[in-house]
C-alpha cells in the first residue's frame, strides 16, 4: 500500500495584515451596538462623564498592551492567553487559563445570539411589520456565522471590513450632523470636566466601559496567519485599543451634546433603547434611523463572526498540542480554516440557544446578559493573569527589552486589571439586573471553570507527561529546532 506523503493542510500563514487583524478585533467589540445599545445605560449609571470613562478604560488597556505586545515578539505559539500564561506562570496555570478562555470566549459569543435575535426581530417588525419568533433569527445567525467561518480567513476579513465601515460610518454621519448643528444648546466639553469624570457613579460607569473593549487582546490568536507577526500583532493591538477608546469617547460625547448635558439623562430615563435612533432621526433624517436599525443587526453579526474565528483558532491551537482531541485541529484543505473546531462551536451555540428557547427565556435579558456576564469576568481575569505572566517570563529568557516594558507596565497592569475586575463584579447587579442568587452563580462559574482547568492540567502532567512537557511550545521548539532560549515553564 503506497504511503501518503501529502502534507497536512495548515492555517494560511502570511494572509492577514495589520488592518485585517485590527478589523477582526474592532468588529468583535461591535462599536455601533456598544454605543446604541450600551452607552445610554453607562450614561444613566455614571452620568455625563461617560466619555472620559471610555478614555480611561482605553488607557488602562493600553498599559496592559505594553507588556502583552512585548511578550508577543518572543512567543511564537498561537495560543494567546494560554501560551503567555503557560510560559510565565507554568503549564498547570496555562491549561487552567486555556479552559477558562474557551469558556469565556464561547460565553461572550453565544450570548450575543440573543442580541442578534432581539435586534433582528425588532428591526424586521418595525420596518416590515413581520413578527418572527426570536429563535429563528438566532439559529439563522448561527448558520451564517458558521458559513463565513468555514470559508478562508481572508474572506472573513473582507466581510468584517465592509460591515465595520458601514456601522462606524452611520455613527460618523450622525456625529457630523450634530457638530454642524451645534448640538442641542451649543457644543461644550462638560463631560470631560473632572467633576463629571470622577463622580459617585464612576465605578458603575467603568464596569460598562471595560466591557466595551472585550476581545481586543485576540490579536495574538491570529499569529499563525499574520504577515510578519512580530510587527503586525503589536500594531494591530495598539490600533484597536486606540481606535476604540477615541471612537467610543467621541461618539458618547456627541450623543450627550445632541440632547444637552442637562437633558440627556432625562431622555435616557424615558427610553434608553431609542436614544441614538431618536438623535439620528432628528439630526439626519428618518432614513438614518432606519439604516441604524439595520446596521445594528450587521454589527452584531460582525462581532459574532469575529468571536467565532477567535474561538476556532484557540481550539485549533489546543488540539494541535494534545490538550483537546486532535480531530479538532483539522484544517480544511481548500479554505485553510479550522473547520472541525468551527462545527463544534456552531453545534454548541445551537444547543445553548435551543435550551434557552425551550425554557421560554428572554433573548436579551437572559440569553445575552446571563451568558455574557461570566464571559466578561473571565476575560478580564485572563488579562490580569497574562499581565502577571510577563515579568516572570522575561526573568527566564535572555532579552534586550527594557524594564518599563517587562516589569513596570505589566505590574501596573496587574493592579489596574484587578481594579477593573473588582468593579465589574461589585457592579454586576447593574450589568445583569438579575437576582442576588443568579448574580452569585454567574460570578462563581468563573473560578469553578478555572479550577476545573487546573485539575485537567495536573491530570495531563500525571497521565500524559509527553503532552504536558510540550505545552505552549513555539513552532521551532516543537520541531526540535529552538532558535532562542526557551522558557523554563514549571508547574
Amino acid at each position: 500500500m503506497a504511503e501518503n506523503n501529502t502534507p497536512e493542510p495548515t492555517l494560511r500563514s502570511g494572509t492577514l495584515g495589520t488592518g485585517d487583524i485590527a478589523f477582526f478585533v474592532v468588529s468583535a467589540a461591535a462599536p455601533l451596538t456598544i454605543m446604541a445599545g450600551i452607552a445610554p445605560f453607562a450614561i444613566l449609571s455614571g452620568g455625563i462623564g461617560a466619555p472620559a470613562g471610555y478614555l480611561f478604560a482605553g488607557l488602562v488597556l493600553a498599559v496592559f498592551a505594553v507588556g502583552f505586545t512585548t511578550m508577543s515578539r518572543h512567543v511564537g505559539n498561537g495560543g494567546a492567553f494560554y501560551a503567555y500564561i503557560t510560559k510565565g506562570l507554568g503549564r498547570t496555570a496555562g491549561v487552567a487559563s486555556a479552559v477558562l478562555a474557551l469558556f469565556a470566549y464561547n460565553a461572550c459569543q453565544i450570548g450575543m445570539y440573543g442580541l442578534l435575535a432581539t435586534s433582528a426581530h425588532d428591526t424586521v417588525q418595525m420596518l416590515w411589520g413581520i413578527d418572527v419568533p426570536w429563535p429563528v433569527y438566532a439559529l439563522a445567525g448561527v448558520a451564517l456565522v458558521w458559513f463565513a467561518g468555514y470559508r478562508s480567513i481572508d474572506f472573513g476579513a473582507k466581510v468584517l471590513g465592509v460591515l465595520l465601515v458601514a456601522e462606524t460610518g452611520i455613527l460618523l454621519v450622525l456625529a457630523v450632523a450634530v457638530l454642524l448643528k451645534g448640538g442641542a444648546h451649543g457644543l461644550d466639553l462638560q463631560p470631560f470636566a473632572p467633576a463629571h469624570a470622577f463622580s459617585p457613579g464612576t465605578g458603575a460607569l467603568l464596569a460598562f466601559a471595560f466591557g466595551a473593549f472585550i476581545g481586543f487582546e485576540s490579536t495574538a490568536i491570529y499569529r499563525s496567519e499574520a504577515r510578519d507577526p512580530k510587527r503586525t500583532i503589536p500594531r494591530a493591538t495598539y490600533i484597536a485599543v486606540g481606535f476604540l477608546a477615541v471612537f467610543y469617547a467621541f461618539v458618547c460625547w456627541v450623543i450627550i451634546e445632541a440632547f444637552g448635558a442637562g437633558q440627556v439623562v432625562e431622555a435616557i430615563t424615558a427610553d434608553p433603547t431609542s436614544l441614538f435612533f431618536t438623535a439620528a432621526h432628528d439630526y439626519v433624517g428618518a432614513w438614518a434611523a432606519d439604516a441604524m436599525h439595520i446596521l445594528i443587526v450587521s454589527s452584531v453579526f460582525a462581532a459574532l463572526l469575529a468571536f467565532h474565528n477567535a474561538i476556532n483558532r484557540y481550539t485549533h491551537a489546543l488540539a494541535t498540542e494534545g490538550v483537546l482531541p486532535a480531530r479538532l485541529g483539522r484544517i480544511h484543505p481548500r479554505h485553510g480554516s479550522p473547520h472541525t473546531a468551527g462545527l463544534l462551536q456552531t453545534a454548541l451555540s445551537a444547543v445553548v440557544i435551543g435550551a434557552f428557547a425551550a425554557a421560554g427565556a428572554d433573548p436579551y435579558l437572559q440569553l445575552l446578559i446571563w451568558v455574557n456576564t461570566p464571559g466578561v469576568i473571565g476575560i478580564v481575569l485572563l488579562q490580569a493573569l497574562a499581565a502577571l505572566a510577563v515579568p516572570f517570563f522575561f526573568r527566564r529568557i535572555s532579552h534586550r527589552e527594557g524594564a518599563l516594558r517587562t516589569v513596570v507596565a505589566p505590574v501596573a497592569s496587574v493592579l489596574l486589571m484587578a481594579g477593573a475586575l473588582y468593579l465589574v463584579i461589585s457592579k454586576i447587579a447593574l450589568l445583569t439586573g438579575a437576582s442576588a442568587s443568579v448574580n452569585t452563580l454567574l460570578i462563581v462559574l468563573v473560578p469553578v471553570v478555572l479550577a476545573a482547568g487546573a485539575v485537567l492540567g495536573r491530570w495531563l502532567r500525571a497521565a500524559r507527561p509527553e503532552v504536558y512537557a510540550r505545552l505552549a511550545a513555539d513552532p521551532e521548539e516543537a520541531a526540535g529546532r529552538p532558535d532562542r532560549p526557551a522558557e523554563a515553564a514549571t508547574v
